[in-house]
C-alpha cells in the first residue's frame, strides 16, 4: 500500500503544484484566472474573486500535505484534493451542461474549452485522492528503493496529466480552413 501512496503523492503534489503556479505566475495569470471562473457562470459574482483565491489556497495547502511525512498530513492532502477535485468536476460538468465554452485555466493560459475530457481527468484523480487516503499505511514497511520508484513513477503521471490538454490536440483534426490555406500556399508558390 505504500507504493500506491507514494504514487498517489506524487501524482496529485504535482498537479496541484503546476495548478497553483499557473494561476499565481502574475498578476495576469491571477486575472485570467478569475475571469475564468466567473465565466463558468456557477459562482455568483460577487464570489468570484474569494471562490479563486480559496481555490488556490486549497490547492497549495494539498501542496503542502502531500510532502510532509506524516500519515495524518497524507490522509488530509487526500482528502481535501478529493474535496477540490469533486466540486471542480460538478463546477466543470454543470458549465459544460449548460453549453459554456470558458477555457481550461486549471494549469495556467489555456484556449481548450472545458469539457468531457476535464470531467473525466477529475474523476480520476478524484479517484486517485480517495485510494490515496483508504491506503495510507499504518506501519512503513516499504523498501526505500520501491517508493522512490513509486513516487517519481507518480510524478511522471501527474506531468502527464498537466500536459493532457496539448496531448490530446495532437490527436483532433486540424480545421479543413487551416489544410486549405496551407496548400494554397504551397500551390502559389510552385
Amino acid at each position: 500500500m505504500e507504493y500506491l501512496v507514494a504514487g498517489a503523492r506524487g501524482v496529485l503534489g504535482l498537479v496541484f503544484l503546476v495548478s497553483v503556479v499557473g494561476k499565481v505566475a502574475g498578476r495576469p495569470a491571477f486575472t485570467a484566472f478569475v475571469m475564468s471562473v466567473r465565466s463558468l457562470g456557477v459562482v455568483p459574482s460577487v464570489l468570484v474573486r474569494p471562490v479563486a483565491r480559496t481555490v488556490i489556497a486549497g490547492e497549495a495547502t494539498v501542496c503542502v500535505l502531500m510532502t510532509v511525512p506524516a500519515r495524518g498530513a497524507a490522509t488530509t492532502g487526500f482528502l481535501v484534493a478529493s474535496a477540490l477535485l469533486a466540486a471542480f468536476t460538478a463546477g466543470i460538468a454543470v458549465a459544460v451542461h449548460r453549453g459554456t465554452t470558458a477555457p481550461c485555466r486549471c494549469f495556467g493560459p489555456s484556449t481548450t474549452p472545458l469539457g468531457t475530457p476535464h470531467i473525466v481527468r477529475n474523476v480520476v484523480l478524484c479517484a486517485v485522492g480517495v485510494s490515496g487516503a483508504l491506503a495510507v499505511p499504518v506501519d512503513a514497511g516499504a523498501r526505500p528503493g520501491g517508493v522512490v520508484v513509486a513516487g517519481v513513477a507518480g510524478l511522471f503521471a501527474g506531468a502527464v496529466v498537466t500536459q493532457l490538454d496539448h496531448l490530446l490536440s495532437l490527436f483532433r483534426p486540424q480545421p479543413a480552413s487551416g489544410r486549405a490555406d496551407v496548400t494554397d500556399a504551397h500551390h502559389r508558390s510552385a
